[in-house]
């Protein structure tokens, strides 16, 4: 107990009295000023989900948390695959990788929203010098664009993470295993996809997962490359509560979509373990 005492210390202060804080809020009457007027139930959560531009933020969320997942994945365990093979110079590819994770998300996504400025940005004259685009284009500037240009910065910097997830769990595969598969006259095609695969079912899991937890509660991307477009076009339900604090001071309106938040994220992560059973023993 002395040595957990610290760590069950931090937990509470850092996590469980700002969640039951969090909560408590959400039942309060909260004036602009931040006064207390009593409690009200359930109404604040009431008036968040009768809100109209409700839906559209809850689809734009599924969209975010669905293509950044899907797509990081996906190039993820290509590039694991080839950061697996012997080349001259993989030490280097791979400390390349990292950059994007060590560096600030804050600090890469700033570099991102200046590069594709429709008047200084490297990217917008790149994209123009090599005759993609005729001219500039504000890729900031409208929620579409800017939503898209989020989701490709929120795979960039979800790579690291995931494919060094993935590289262990092909260090982690018998050598045995996918000489049998050679012998056996299976292809490098079947043999990926028989072998290599299922044996990557915890890594992919468990990338998956903690994927599905920091994208759906991700507030810088979003909040540099769409917080200047007005509306609510280009928003998730994470900036939506920054919005409803920021915007409108309402800290018991942002209080309920947060706690909503959590028990959206408690329900998709049950079910992905419920349907996916990581934890299963490859047959």
């Amino acid at each position: 107990m002395p040595w957990t005492l610290p760590a069950l210390i931090l937990i509470f202060g850092v996590v469980l009295f700002p969640a039951g804080y969090m909560i408590y809020n959400s039942t309060r009457k909260i004036s602009l000023a931040g006064v207390d007027h009593g409690s009200v139930g359930f109404q604040n959560y009431a008036t968040v989900l009768s809100r109209p531009e409700l839906p559209g933020i809850l689809l734009n969320t599924l969209v975010w948390v669905v293509s950044v997942v899907v797509i990081t994945v996906v190039i993820s365990l290509a590039l694991a695959q080839f950061l697996d093979k012997n080349f001259p110079g993989r030490r280097w590819v791979r400390m390349a990788i990292i950059v994007p994770w060590a560096a600030s998300v804050v600090m890469t996504t700033t570099v991102f929203v200046y590069g594709l400025d429709p008047f200084y940005g490297i990217i917008n004259k790149f994209l123009v010098d090599i005759h993609l685009l005729a001219e500039p284009f504000g890729f900031t500037k409208e929620p579409v664009p800017a939503f898209i240009s989020s989701i490709g910065i929120a795979v960039f910097v979800s790579l690291p993470f995931t494919t060094y997830t993935i590289l262990a769990g092909l260090a982690g595969i018998p050598g045995d295993m996918l000489e049998a598969a050679k012998v056996d006259g299976a292809s490098a095609f079947r043999s990926y996809f028989s072998v290599t695969l299922p044996n990557l079912r915890n890594a992919i899991a468990l990338a998956t997962l903690i994927n599905i937890i920091n994208v759906f509660n991700s507030l810088p991307i979003l909040k540099l490359m769409t917080g200047s477009i007005p509306g609510y076009k280009a928003d998730t339900t994470t900036t939506y509560v920054f919005k409803l604090l920021q915007n409108e001071q309402r800290i018991d309106l942002s209080s309920a979509l947060s706690v909503i938040n959590f028990l959206i994220v408690l329900v998709v992560v049950g079910l992905y373990l419920w349907i996916v059973k990581p934890m299963k023993e490859v047959s």
